[in-house]
């Protein structure tokens, strides 16, 4: 091989390594690379039920009557076009004492686009949620996770504390609420290994539209609350009492 094959070797080599760090950046869930996120506590008896992508019809309304049935609080990252359409489930999800975030407006994957495009995406989502709620929203969670440096620096300057994860159990996937429980366990035990917090995105709506079907999910939400009962030790708590 010549100098000036090794040479561009070499470069590809580099190239290649410096796109999957930066993917790595933009993608992975815990990656504080681009820039801080918050994750979890390090109490590894806290958990976080999160849930993303409603204000969702049927669903979500009987996810709070399951919350509240077993008193707990949770975190809703909302969509501001549903908000639009159905604001009576966002003033229903405040009442009721849960965390609400901004989930943007139309659910992009804001890594990929314009620094306007990205501020319209929050700023517009910041601003239904406070019309419709008559208060302040402190938190953001990206569609898909999906993160640059100037999505964080925009979020920063719009007062949100950019939220990850650190358990995906996928149930937009056609897997049924005992996997989605089993896969949400199974994190959980990880991360109390590991004595950290667990922060667990579920979702009661979906991005494509309103009247997803999030049953499954409702159903394994309520097999975790009778597993992690109070007398296990377990704390449920929203991301804000990490930040």
């Amino acid at each position: 091989m010549t100098q000036g094959q090794l040479a561009a070797a070499a470069l590809f080599s580099a190239s290649t390594a410096v796109a999957g760090t930066l993917t790595y950046a933009a993608l992975s869930a815990q990656s504080q690379i681009f820039g801080r996120v918050l994750i979890a506590g390090r109490n590894p008896n806290e958990v976080a039920l999160t849930y993303d992508d409603g204000p969702n019809d049927i669903v979500t309304e009987r996810l709070l009557e399951l919350l509240a049935r077993y008193e707990v609080r949770a975190t809703f990252f909302l969509i501001g076009n549903y908000v639009r359409q159905r604001p009576q489930i966002a003033r229903a999800i405040a009442s009721a004492g849960h965390l609400i975030g901004n989930h943007t407006m139309t659910h992009p994957w804001l890594a990929w686009q314009s620094s306007a495009r990205v501020r319209q995406e929050l700023a517009g989502c910041n601003g239904v949620l406070e019309d419709t709620l008559g208060m302040p929203v402190r938190y953001f969670r990206a569609p898909h996770g999906a993160r640059r440096p100037a999505v964080l620096s925009i979020a920063r300057s719009l007062g949100l504390t950019p939220v990850q994860w650190n358990i995906l159990p996928k149930d937009w996937e056609p897997i049924g609420a005992e996997e989605i429980a089993a896969r949400t366990i199974r994190g959980i035990t990880r991360n109390r290994r590991q004595n950290i917090g667990s922060n667990i995105v579920l979702h009661d709506g979906g991005q494509t539209a309103l009247g997803q079907p999030r049953l499954p999910t409702l159903e394994a939400t309520k097999l975790l609350l009778q597993r992690y009962d109070r007398q296990s030790g377990t704390k449920f708590v929203a991301v804000d009492s990490w930040a």
